[in-house]
């Protein structure tokens, strides 16, 4: 080891309910592997037996696809980790990991981890309590869906004055506002045009007409303004969660065609050797 892994360690949600005495002993089993700019790290498929945490550099995970085809899930840099799954079971890895930047990843191998808890049995039961939280926490975002009504939850989330903003910009863009404020000029002009009243409230030139359309015409800006920035925030967020959805299809159709693939080539297996 030729860094201090222990504050690496204590942000790790995986070791969190770990003492300082069981974050030093585990950091002294670290071992430092370091990879190059666009290096492969690990390929979707191959066996995994280790959990890497970044010491620096920067990782791109991504399920792998013809050149710029390739799925990518997640960038990760200083302080991340991945692949602890291959702590707990021998499963192929689920994803590919390649190096975005030169990187140097501390490396955590099962068979270390298992001779650590061996040695340290209260520190099994810490790391077995973060991981039924977060399992909790995963199942609870798997459960929900990635498409949403998005014009459905800002509406939820409006307050009163937004409300109003609303409403304003509706008016203003309207016939029936546009006829309104004719009807209304006509008749403040005949009322005070002396034909009705001897004595007019607001005599030719109409100065307090002319005032009130201004005040009218000032504060209609902003509210429109502050209607049209919401909207911009609603059809940002209808974008996020098509991404959202594309994204999830995209997995789902790579998942199938890979099972696809893995059953045409057993079910040829199986009929090579039946013809044998």
């Amino acid at each position: 080891m030729l860094v201090d892994a222990t504050p690496l360690l204590r942000s790790i949600p995986l070791f969190e309910g770990l003492s300082e005495e069981d974050l030093q002993a585990l950091s002294a089993t670290l071992e430092l592997r370091t990879f190059k700019a666009g290096q492969m790290i690990f390929a979707q498929g191959d066996s995994g037996s280790a959990l890497y945490i970044i010491e620096h550099g920067d990782v791109n995970i991504h399920l792998p696809g013809e050149a710029s085809q390739r799925i990518s899930l997640k960038d990760l840099g200083r302080g991340e980790y991945f692949g602890e799954l291959a702590l707990f079971d021998e499963k192929p890895r689920s994803a590919s990991a390649l190096a975005t930047t030169d990187t140097a990843l501390l490396e955590l191998q099962r068979s270390t981890l298992e001779n650590y808890l061996d040695k340290r049995p209260r520190a099994a039961m810490a790391i077995l309590r973060t991981m039924g939280e977060h399992l909790r926490e995963t199942n609870r975002l798997l459960s929900a869906r990635a498409a949403k009504n998005v014009d459905a939850e800002f509406d939820r989330n409006l307050s009163w004055s937004d409300r109003l903003a609303d409403s304003v910009a509706e008016l203003n863009g309207s016939w029936k506002f546009i006829l309104f404020l004719i009807a209304l000029t006509l008749a403040w002009c005949v009322v005070n045009t002396g034909m009705v009243l001897k004595q007019p409230l607001d005599p030719y030139p109409y100065s307090f007409f002319n005032l009130a359309l201004a005040i009218l015409v000032g504060l209609q800006g902003p509210l429109i303004v502050m209607s049209q920035n919401r909207q911009s925030l609603k059809d940002r967020a209808r974008a996020d969660t098509d991404f959202k959805v594309n994204l999830k299809n995209e997995v789902n159709i790579e998942t199938l065609l890979r099972e696809l693939s893995e059953f045409r080539a057993e079910a040829k297996a199986r009929a090579d050797l039946a013809e044998k």
